[in-house]
């Protein structure tokens, strides 16, 4: 009796997954986005959620998020967005976010059994000291709303924030958020299979053949100068 929430953005060039540049072009980063929340969403399809829905900032909606229920993302910082999606729902809730395609229905089954004696919300920590998901048995926006978020300890906060009002976590594993191009390469080796390692293998070598055709260019004019 789980409700699964997938907070995105429109994979618009210049507006998503910026901090990939200049290793890709922002056109390639978005299409990386895109890849990236396919395979999301192609991981978590078997889950056994009883409501789906999407925390969406944008107008057209993923391929593949059709059958999902789209709540817009209100204005203002995330920890403010996130409040808003959980004063606005009720029971079980898990809520995952858009830069993790390595994530895998194993890891969320958990949150979608029958919750454990005691426990009252699920908490996966990000490697840059942030979260990739995070649930709650009785969702409220105070819970999260006035945490610092894309902080090195944002993750940390989070949790004391969820312990100080008395809730027992179960942790589930942490995982690598696709910030960097540093970060993209670690996750594709980890889903070599997926659409976000095939796309990125195609970026990679599309721009070293255009890096060797710009060096040829320049060693040509060289030679006539």
């Amino acid at each position: 009796m789980t409700t699964l929430v997938l907070i995105a953005k429109e994979t618009i060039p210049g507006r998503v997954k910026t901090r990939l540049a200049p290793s890709l072009t922002l056109e390639q980063a978005a299409e990386l986005a895109a890849a990236s929340i396919s395979d999301t969403l192609a991981a978590v399809a078997d889950l056994p959620a009883t409501r789906r829905v999407l925390l969406f900032d944008g107008e057209r909606i993923p391929a593949g998020a059709e059958d999902y229920e789209v709540i817009p993302q209100v204005a203002g910082t995330l920890d403010v967005r996130l409040a808003a999606l959980f004063d606005q729902i009720d029971g079980p809730t898990v809520l995952i976010g858009m830069d993790t395609p390595q994530l895998s229905a194993e890891m969320l089954m958990p949150a979608f059994e029958p919750w454990g004696y005691g426990v009252d919300a699920f908490f996966g920590y990000a490697a840059d000291g942030g979260f990739w998901t995070i649930g709650f048995q009785e969702p409220s926006g105070h819970l999260i709303r006035g945490v610092g978020m894309s902080q090195h300890n944002t993750g940390q906060r989070q949790l004391e924030r969820m312990t100080d009002a008395g809730l027992t976590v179960q942790m589930l594993p942490c995982l690598t958020d696709v910030d960097t191009i540093e970060n993209a390469f670690e996750v594709a080796e980890q889903i070599p299979q997926s659409a976000f390692a095939e796309t990125l293998a195609r970026f990679s070598h599309e721009n070293a053949a255009h890096l060797i055709s710009d060096v040829n260019v320049v060693t040509a004019g060289k030679a006539f100068a």
